[in-house]
């Protein structure tokens, strides 16, 4: 389910950067390339000849890459396939089952268990699906294919290195389509740099031990910037009338101020008083709405798709305790062939929307607040037809 991040690109160095071998061309020789940097990085020949000798471009690969429409539904569509009544007592289960585990994580990384079992959730459903597709494969494919090669090359480098630790079976290691490792599907530099053998074996196994997997995931996720202590999102209720454009993710502001517009919690008190926060609206003005705080950006460093952040989010309250959102009554969205028409004429109007694929990300979503705004509607940033209309 994790849409591949392009912040793994922080873990390329400069200097490979300027020695790698171009994308594309002759698979073999694209292999060849990839077996002379290693070695001249200082792996040994013969082990480099090892590890990739069973190396295979997969298609399944690419295809999987250029097809997520998953990410095309809406918030409330998303969240209520993902999260069941029995992804919720699974998770609880879990957290007493492994509850020595998530107080280590706690106390060493400040993560909240809720916010681990959502991903654990969401990515392998507890461990029960971790991937199928054979990881060297993967990450060689993507690499070659030119779409994205800065950001799978370093990850190839990585998973040499744990194939020289004993850690990686080039032939044998299977996960995500783009290279995700275990049951919290992390990366070949993720488990280099943020491994942690929590069952205390001698050993990093992500794909087989929970606490291995959990500790790790943790103490990545304080890597990414996660601040211990502090909270990350809460379910609001907004006015019937107030400056939409205020909201968004690029516009935190005081609790004070957004409670002097009308905007309360929908349970309970303000989780923190003293934080920067921002209201988000997914669907919209009359959809569902939640106050992020800043641990809510942390998200965006685990995954890049804002329904998944969105529902990941979601889905960690509940786990902790929160009741389930007030979908409320939101104006009706456009479909997948509606949402790419917005696109084109989004991008003809000069703003950057990044690829046409009918998905509402973070580029769009901005350029549907701005244009909103320029024609006097609510600037909610959630398109509509009557948007969609108005844009001649």
């Amino acid at each position: 389910m994790r849409l591949f991040s392009p912040l793994t690109a922080l873990f390329l160095t400069a200097t490979a950067a300027l020695a790698a071998p171009p994308c594309g061309g002759s698979f073999s020789g694209f292999v060849n390339g990839l077996k002379a940097e290693a070695t001249a990085a200082g792996h040994a020949p013969a082990t480099v000849d090892r590890f990739f000798a069973s190396v295979r471009q997969d298609p399944k690969v690419l295809r999987a890459d250029r097809a997520q429409g998953v990410f095309q539904l809406d918030f409330t569509t998303f969240a209520r396939r993902l999260i069941s009544q029995d992804r919720m007592n699974r998770g609880q289960s879990n957290a007493r089952k492994y509850d020595s585990t998530f107080d280590r994580i706690e106390r060493d990384y400040g993560v909240p268990r809720g916010v681990l079992l959502a991903f654990w959730a969401f990515e392998t459903d507890y461990g029960a699906f971790q991937g199928d597709f054979n990881t060297a494969n993967a990450l060689v494919t993507l690499a070659h294919d030119c779409r994205r090669p800065h950001l799978f090359r370093p990850q190839i480098m990585a998973a040499l290195t744990l194939y020289e630790h004993g850690d990686f079976d080039p032939a044998t290691t299977t996960g995500a389509w783009a290279g995700e490792i275990g049951m919290v599907q992390m990366l070949p530099q993720d488990i280099l740099d943020n491994g942690v053998d929590g069952d205390g074996d001698g050993h990093v196994s992500l794909k087989t031990s929970p606490p291995d997997a959990l500790m790790s995931g943790g103490k990545m996720l304080s890597h990414l910037g996660w601040r211990k202590g502090q909270p990350w999102m809460q379910e609001i209720t907004v006015p019937a009338r107030m400056d939409w454009s205020l909201t968004g993710t690029e516009s935190p502001r005081p609790i004070s101020d957004w409670a002097a517009m009308g905007v309360k919690p929908r349970s309970g008190q303000w989780q923190a008083t003293n934080l920067p926060a921002s209201v988000i609206l997914p669907q919209g003005h009359n959809g569902p709405a939640f106050l992020a705080y800043p641990n809510f950006s942390t998200y965006f460093e685990w995954n890049q798709s804002f329904t998944y952040v969105l529902t990941a989010s979601y889905f960690a309250t509940r786990l902790m305790g929160a009741p389930i959102f007030d979908a409320g009554n939101p104006d009706p969205g456009l479909s997948g062939a509606q949402m790419k028409q917005l696109q084109r004429k989004l991008a003809k109007r000069g703003y950057d929307v990044g690829k046409v694929d009918g998905i509402l990300g973070a580029g769009t979503r901005a350029a549907v607040q701005a244009e909103q705004k320029r024609l006097g509607l609510p600037a909610d940033a959630w398109p509509t037809t009557t948007l969609l209309k108005a844009l001649k």
